[in-house]
């Protein structure tokens, strides 16, 4: 059902998801257990990585658009930043989860927990938790 964390738009990991998400909110179809991390967590950070708004972005993507027009916007709208703060960032989501400086040893265990994963060793990171969670990643 969601594009992979790890798919990317303009070199750039997690945006394709975030507006994906958004748009399936739109029609309705976001499943409850995904509407409180709404603008929160990955999409928070990769707001704040382009300097935009997530208000703002939400209403963009409502005006319609691919994914590269609303990325172009995005970096209009906030800031373009270059290849290397790119390979950055995708660095940085891509392990988040794993040995985390900023948030308690055991969070991704319990997040794994509370949706029947906490068995899989080798989800070590969110962006593995949501390959296995959504059936991409056996």
């Amino acid at each position: 059902m969601f594009v992979s964390p790890y798919a990317k738009v303009g070199g750039l990991v997690w945006f394709a998801r975030m507006v994906q998400k958004i748009r399936l909110r739109a029609d309705g179809k976001l499943p409850e257990d995904y509407q409180d991390y709404m603008g929160r967590g990955f999409d928070g950070r990769c707001v704040r990585f382009l300097g935009i708004g997530y208000d703002n972005l939400i209403e963009r993507v409502y005006e319609g658009g691919t994914d590269d027009e609303l990325l172009k916007w995005s970096f209009d709208e906030g800031r373009r930043p270059s290849q290397e703060a790119i390979l950055l960032w995708n660095e940085f989501v891509i392990k988040r989860g794993w040995r985390d400086s900023d948030s308690p040893d055991n969070e991704l265990q319990e997040y794994k927990e509370h949706y029947g994963l906490g068995h899989r060793d080798d989800v070590l990171t969110y962006f593995d938790f949501f390959e296995v969670d959504e059936g991409r990643k056996p």
